[in-house]
């Protein structure tokens, strides 16, 4: 079992913003497809960012320009910088990997999840 551990969550106001992280172990980090879901109340659980590494990263329209995703080696630590926040970015934000290199949008490709973190956005 690949033990992820996600923090940053907050509550923030419209147009604030907000980095969320995720512990993860070494090699996940190292080697391994990492992405950023999110679950809104009442929703299934989408994808918001997926990154291969240095193979690329894809953003859902939702977030693309507003999120960034970026990898700490040294750390071993998967980053979501959110900007402009929305207040429909309020959401219960997941850590995701696999056992492979590339990344896929289907939540159910990913077989490690975190505990998530909350993130509301008032208006």
């Amino acid at each position: 079992q690949v033990h992820l551990v996600e923090s940053g969550g907050a509550s923030v106001q419209a147009g604030g913003s907000l980095r969320l992280s995720c512990v993860a172990p070494k090699n996940t980090v190292t080697w391994f497809c990492m992405a950023w879901f999110r679950q809104a109340p009442g929703k299934g659980r989408e994808g918001g960012v997926v990154n291969e590494g240095d193979a690329g990263t894809s953003y859902a329209d939702s977030v693309q320009g507003r999120f960034t995703i970026s990898r700490d080696y040294a750390k071993n630590t998967l980053y979501l910088q959110m900007a402009r926040l929305k207040p429909e970015d309020r959401a219960l934000y997941y850590c995701a990997t696999t056992v492979n290199k590339r990344c896929r949008w289907d939540v159910g490709w990913y077989k490690h999840w975190g505990q998530g973190t909350q993130v509301t956005v008032s208006s």
